[in-house]
């Protein structure tokens, strides 16, 4: 497979929001949008977006997972950065037609169809830095894509910052491409000054999230991650990882956790963290690196408890244990 998420569909579902309304959506062809130069998107940064994947079971029959709740946080992105509200029941069927349309071209697991619906503010009015765009377009694009970690993957190295932020406190919950850049600059220099594969936000010594994905900690029989607030983003694979953790007689603890505590409990031996994301599912954290020196988490390798996690829930996406949470919608 090429590198994740460069490869898309040749077509797209699409629709526009003009006059105060939603047009009906369409295919078009993945290459076709055109946007004015002055448009919102491109000078107030007026976007949001999501990542979700469907999965080919044996059966042939395509699957969708969780998609209620990358909806619910794409009409709560759109209404935080003061876009039209969208239609969930029409993002819903675009999804589902556009993954019906290349159902053939989705690879078998480990594989999956990655699917990324995306709405920005198309209004051309550059006078508009403190107003919102009063037209927008959703489109959605799918790319096929293979194992994040088909090369295999070292344990994760991670700088902890106590002193920036992934993004601003009240942009936290929008998942918007402005958090992402803004997250760019200090994530490049943790690579170059300590080889770090990723920042750990820790905003005054409180541990929150990394620059893409949500941090989890397992001490033993326990799951600890922040607890939900505005401040960061609201993960769905998070919260199906903890629903799972449960599920197994795990103890589920969401709280605030400092540096402080985070260090001494990753020198226990059989402490583990890990990174949770779409793309990625659950990735395990070997090393910390904090004001210069270097502190494996636990045994320093991959850690059996994430692996467990993580496999229940490749399990239940690719169809090989049951669906007890109705987390999967069929497509077609």
């Amino acid at each position: 497979m090429a590198a994740f998420g460069t490869v898309f569909m040749p077509k797209m579902a699409y629709t526009s929001f003009e006059n105060n309304q939603w047009n009906a959506a369409n295919i078009v062809a993945s290459d076709s949008i055109q946007l004015h130069p002055g448009a919102h998107v491109l000078h107030y940064s007026s976007t949001c977006f999501e990542g979700l994947k469907a999965f080919k079971h044996a059966d042939g029959s395509i699957h969708v997972f969780r998609m209620d709740q990358n909806l619910n946080r794409f009409a709560q992105s759109s209404r935080l950065l003061s876009l039209p509200d969208i239609d969930q029941g029409q993002v819903s069927q675009m999804i589902l037609d556009i993954v019906e349309q290349y159902s053939a071209d989705i690879p078998e697991p480990p594989g999956s169809m990655y699917i990324r619906p995306t709405h920005i503010g198309t209004e051309a009015a550059i006078g508009k830095a403190a107003a919102p765009s009063a037209s927008s377009m959703i489109y959605v694009l799918t790319s096929p894509v293979g194992d994040y970690f088909s090369g295999g993957a070292k344990p994760l190295r991670l700088l902890l910052d106590e002193t920036g932020m992934r993004c601003a406190p009240h942009m936290g919950m929008v998942k918007s491409g402005g958090n992402y850049a803004s997250a760019l600059g200090p994530i490049l220099a943790a690579k170059q000054d300590v080889q770090a594969d990723q920042i750990l936000f820790c905003p005054n010594g409180d541990v929150q999230e990394t620059g893409a994905a949500n941090f989890i900690l397992i001490d033993g029989n326990e799951v600890i991650t922040k607890a939900l607030d505005s401040s960061f983003l609201h993960g769905v694979t998070r919260g199906s990882i903890l629903t799972l953790a449960a599920d197994m007689g795990m103890k589920v603890t969401e709280t605030q956790l400092s540096v402080t505590e985070l260090l001494e409990r990753a020198a226990k031996p059989n402490v583990e963290a890990a990174l949770s994301g779409t793309a990625a599912v659950l990735t395990s954290v070997g090393t910390l690196i904090h004001n210069g020196k270097e502190y494996p988490v636990g045994t320093g390798e991959h850690g059996p408890t994430t692996q467990k996690l993580r496999q229940a829930l490749n399990d239940i996406q690719w169809g090989k244990t049951p669906d007890t949470h109705n987390w999967l919608t069929k497509v077609g």
